[in-house]
């Protein structure tokens, strides 16, 4: 679940981070975690035929943080979240100033599910499914006023060179 870790845990994810990265810069050279494309980094990925600038959630702490805080998500911006396995999903709201839209899609790229969600509201949206692999967040009515509806695709390609270029193997999320 999105935003679900407890702050105490959060934090020591952060500290931990932060002192890994210290050590990483000690060397001179790059390490390969400096060498990848930050999380901050968007990526044009089509779905159903329009093209998104995605930000992709892939580690824990990029999934817990997810949009929060985010005010200025532009209308064609959001943000994939990347999971290893097929599951149910469920996101909320927490410090999340933004009304947004969920879509739920299945390991091969179809959209199945759409919410909409509300600002701060920690009521779980969740999947009906229990097949989904990845979810997408987008301004709230973004699918609708773009035509995206259930048995849309996403472009997986797409998707798969960002993993990529972010550091990640495709084929340790089954694809």
């Amino acid at each position: 679940m999105k935003n679900a870790n407890p702050v105490s845990s959060l934090l020591g994810v952060l500290l931990a981070l932060a002192f890994a990265g210290t050590l990483a810069g000690c060397g001179g050279a790059k390490s390969d975690a400096q060498a990848r494309k930050p999380v901050s980094e968007y990526f044009s990925i089509k779905v159903g035929g329009q093209t998104v600038r995605m930000q992709l959630a892939v580690q824990q702490l990029e999934m817990a943080r997810g949009l929060m805080g985010r005010r200025d998500l532009a209308e064609d911006q959001g943000m994939i979240f990347v999971y290893q396995k097929p599951a149910r999903m469920g996101f909320y709201m927490r410090n999340t100033p933004t009304p947004l839209d969920i879509g739920y899609f299945t390991a091969d790229g179809v959209l199945r599910e759409i919410y909409p969600m509300y600002p701060h509201d920690e009521t779980t949206v969740s999947s009906r499914g229990k097949d989904m692999q990845f979810a997408l967040e987008m301004n709230q009515g973004w699918f609708e006023r773009h035509g995206v509806r259930p048995g849309a695709r996403l472009d997986l390609d797409a998707l798969k060179a960002a993993m990529k270029a972010r550091g990640f193997s495709p084929k340790d999320y089954g694809w």
